[in-house]
């Protein structure tokens, strides 16, 4: 691998851009290919089998592009197919999950909630990763169906999604955790309103700790591109390139309509 050839980026839509964006903000050299699969998001709900052959699909291209890394910016994937695909393929993945999860286990938290899709919750990848680093750590995993969509469509400020939130951190607060993990790259845009049920420094963004990992493991294998230019940016999707850069404009500037692929 050289180390000028592009980092891939994939998820379902456009929540991946929230790890994207810290990321170019920490490495603006690195040249970067994000995929956006529109065409079937949302993945929260689909069967292992689906996401295994959307991720194929992604990883496919990727390594058509000639790829050094390709980061699962997406929670659902991490959590169902990484285990599954991390060996099939001749370039470094990152999963969020499992990147972030040891450094969570390790801050000394003895009761700490999920929030994420269902597929998520139900691989309980979450509760598995923190616990093979910190035996003693109780985790109450919580799934939320709705939440991506809510992110996706615009309504954070809806009403409908508002009392979906007071339910699901009444039942999260029950557990009384230390700490609520944003276990899907979407979730951080709603922190104004769960900030509502509990304080802002309760919820933690894998995004930050798996951004820092990303960056200490690619200088580790020397594939870390030190060029002082700023890299090239590409963005791919599977359907509707417009609603993608609409989409977007939370998350991070895409300033041209992306390629159908």
């Amino acid at each position: 691998m050289d180390r000028i050839f592009p980092i891939g980026f994939f998820d379902s839509g456009v929540g991946g851009l929230s790890v994207y964006s810290r990321f170019k903000s920490d490495l603006p050299s690195e040249n970067t290919i994000y995929f956006g699969d529109l065409k079937n998001m949302p993945y929260g709900s689909k069967t292992k089998e689906e996401l295994l052959g959307f991720a194929r699909r992604i990883l496919d291209f990727m390594a058509a592009n000639k790829v050094k890394a390709v980061v699962i910016a997406c929670n659902t994937s991490s959590a169902t197919v990484y285990d599954t695909i991390k060996n099939e393929y001749d370039f470094k993945i990152y999963p969020i999950i499992q990147s972030s999860a040891e450094v969570i286990a390790n801050m000394n938290i003895k009761r700490i909630g999920v929030f994420a899709t269902l597929a998520t919750i139900n691989s309980h990848v979450y509760k598995r990763e923190l616990q093979r680093y910190n035996t003693n750590i109780e985790v109450t995993e919580i799934a939320c169906p709705n939440w991506t969509s809510y992110v996706e469509g615009g309504k954070t400020n809806s009403e409908e999604c508002i009392e979906n939130i007071k339910l699901m951190m009444s039942e999260m607060n029950s557990y009384k955790p230390e700490k609520i993990i944003l276990g899907c790259t979407h979730y951080p845009y709603l922190l104004d309103t769960l900030s509502k049920f509990a304080p802002t420094d309760v919820f933690i963004d894998p995004a930050e700790i798996f951004v820092e990992f990303i960056k200490k493991d690619l200088n580790i294998s020397g594939l870390l591109n030190d060029s002082k230019t700023t890299g090239k940016e590409q963005f791919f999707v599977s359907a509707n390139p417009k609603e993608f850069v609409s989409n977007a404009k939370l998350f991070y500037e895409v300033r041209e309509l992306p390629a159908i692929a």
